[in-house]
């Protein structure tokens, strides 16, 4: 692609101590793209979406997003990239004292945005229209099964119509039907809204269903890139072993 990615992540390093976990990581999203990061558990895949979203501080090399680079960035500029930036968080972090309705609402009154063009009440059920759970509105999110309380997830990340959604293990802990239909509704949402998406996960399926491209983190660099099917075909051990 000739136009400048959205995401440009070049030379990154992070470790902890004597323990490496970046290695000179560079890869590049481009408008609409969407890249999995695959990896093995402690490969470093969460470590690489906390530097992209400023949540943890790389020791070299650079995260340039929307003309910024994320490490030089202030927490008030941090705020104001973030609103541009969705990020699913695994473990789906719904405050389970508030209703769906309620935690749809608190990113709109968390970031102050403008919203009388279209009200709060507007807002969130279109993005419940948007994951299939109108219905959801005034339920807790202990009345929700995981699958569909991992569509809240993502309707809630939608409701500030980011750039860039990053997800993190989106279909963890779900069976293999729930986690294709959470995989599908990735696909739905990056058409619909013509967003970037990150996606770090194991799941071949979900890889297979959601990313265009697929980066293999291993021993801390891109090892190896392209389609799923293309790095089926690379004859190395290291990529091999995701195939298995």
């Amino acid at each position: 692609m000739s136009e400048k990615p959205i995401l440009e992540i070049k030379n990154l390093y992070k470790w902890f101590g004597e323990n490496h976990v970046l290695t000179d990581f560079s890869l590049d999203l481009h408008k609409g793209e969407s890249i999995a990061v695959l990896g093995k558990s402690g490969s470093g895949k969460s470590v690489l979406i906390k530097c992209v979203i400023g949540l943890m501080q790389p020791d070299k090399g650079s995260i340039n997003v929307f003309d910024l680079n994320v490490p030089d960035l202030n927490d008030q500029e941090l705020d104001k990239i973030r609103v541009r930036i969705g990020f699913l968080f695994q473990s789906n972090a719904l405050y389970d004292s508030m209703t769906v309705r309620e935690n749809l609402e608190f990113p709109l009154r968390r970031h102050w945005l403008d919203t009388k063009k279209q009200s709060v009440d507007e807002l969130v059920m279109e993005a419940l229209e948007n994951v299939g759970l109108k219905e959801t509105v005034d339920m807790m999110p202990s009345e929700l099964s995981g699958g569909m309380r991992k569509r809240i997830s993502i309707a809630r990340t939608l409701i500030l119509k980011p750039d860039i959604i990053l997800y993190d293990e989106p279909t963890t802990g779900l069976d293999p039907i729930t986690g294709k239909e959470i995989s599908r509704l990735m696909v739905d949402v990056q058409k619909k809204y013509n967003t970037s998406s990150l996606i770090i996960s194991h799941d071949l399926n979900c890889v297979n269903i959601a990313a265009d491209k697929v980066v293999m983190l291993i021993e801390g660099r891109n090892y190896a890139e392209g389609t799923l099917e293309e790095l089926k075909k690379i004859d190395d051990k290291k990529v091999k072993q995701f195939f298995e």
